[in-house]
């Protein structure tokens, strides 16, 4: 079967094309995409070749990992009542002429069943699109253990923002946030908003310190000015993709700091989340703030969200024109 799939088919070169899907296996569903949306981290990457070198990032490659789809057919060993639901799907390598990393944005996805998750609780099934970056704020808050701390978070684009709520629903002591753009500022929830390419954290902050920083930046030098704020034994969590981390050491060593890696979603953080969208208590719906068509203006849509700091997050919608 063929798909049409948003194809990186060299550094900085990106086209819509037919692409070949494997045939469904016992434990397979086929979902027709209605929406996907585009990472502005790791995606990006991908797209200027700067992911490590690897048979899954090698060129022509299918990016991916936020897709929202319709089950349209099932293996002979899927559960009946998966035919026809809404479901999230965190990517697929269903695919036999191109590589996929990880290959959500495609037309037509091939995943194991198990590997999708069923969005029947929630009223507006197009938040599923949020639900890999709000597991990883999730993930990111579990480790900064946040609950009666003061946590500093730099970077308010989309995996900020969610940390920041997720700090507060936690029960934070205090939240500050820091960004360049009052824009994204503006859609913190943080108790406390830093436009640090006006005011400096010296004088915003003062002699205020913090149990935790969180970075969102990817930014050593963010990450290194916030440092000195940091209280003894405190914890740096690192909560984006780095390709070197290079930080001055001293007040690392001074404060004898702990620093944690995150990843992404542990186990169970995608239905942990499921189920806080369905509460209706953070507004997810406020870091999609472009949209575009698949079928039309694809390489404009992805310079967009690229490059334009004033967007957070961008969804293609793959329904028919």
């Amino acid at each position: 079967m063929k798909s049409k799939a948003v194809v990186f088919t060299a550094p900085e070169h990106l086209e819509l094309r037919d692409v070949n899907l494997r045939d469904l296996e016992p434990s397979d569903v086929l979902v027709e995409t209605f929406w996907t949306s585009i990472s502005a981290g790791t995606e990006k990457m991908l797209f200027m070749g700067r992911l490590p070198k690897m048979q899954m990032t090698e060129y022509p490659v299918i990016p991916g990992y936020e897709t929202v789809g319709k089950v349209i057919k099932i293996g002979s060993n899927v559960p009946e009542e998966y035919l026809g639901k809404f479901v999230y799907v965190s990517g697929s390598f269903g695919y036999t002429d191109v590589n996929a990393a990880f290959g959500g944005a495609s037309q037509y996805v091939v995943s194991p069943y198990h590997k999708t998750t069923r969005l029947d609780m929630l009223e507006d099934v197009s938040l599923g699109l949020a639900l890999p970056l709000a597991a990883t704020a999730l993930h990111i808050v579990d480790l900064a253990a946040v609950t009666d701390k003061r946590i500093l978070v730099l970077g308010e684009g989309a995996v900020g923002l969610l940390v920041c709520d997720f700090a507060k629903l936690f029960n934070a002591d205090l939240v500050a946030a820091t960004d360049l753009s009052d824009f994204r500022l503006s859609k913190s929830s943080a108790h406390l908003r830093i436009n640090v390419a006006h005011t400096s954290l010296e004088d915003a902050l003062g002699s205020m310190l913090f149990d935790v920083v969180i970075d969102c930046t990817g930014s050593m030098k963010a990450i290194e000015d916030s440092l000195r704020f940091l209280k003894m034994n405190g914890t740096l969590v690192l909560g984006g993709y780095y390709e070197r981390i290079d930080l001055a050491y001293h007040f690392a060593f001074m404060k004898e700091i702990k620093i944690l890696a995150a990843k992404q979603w542990a186990l169970g953080d995608l239905d942990r989340t499921l189920a806080i969208m369905a509460n209706k208590v953070i507004d997810f719906k406020r870091i999609f703030t472009h949209y575009s068509s698949a079928w039309n203006g694809l390489a404009k849509a992805y310079e967009t969200a690229f490059y334009d700091s004033n967007c957070l997050k961008l969804a293609l919608s793959w329904k028919p024109e």
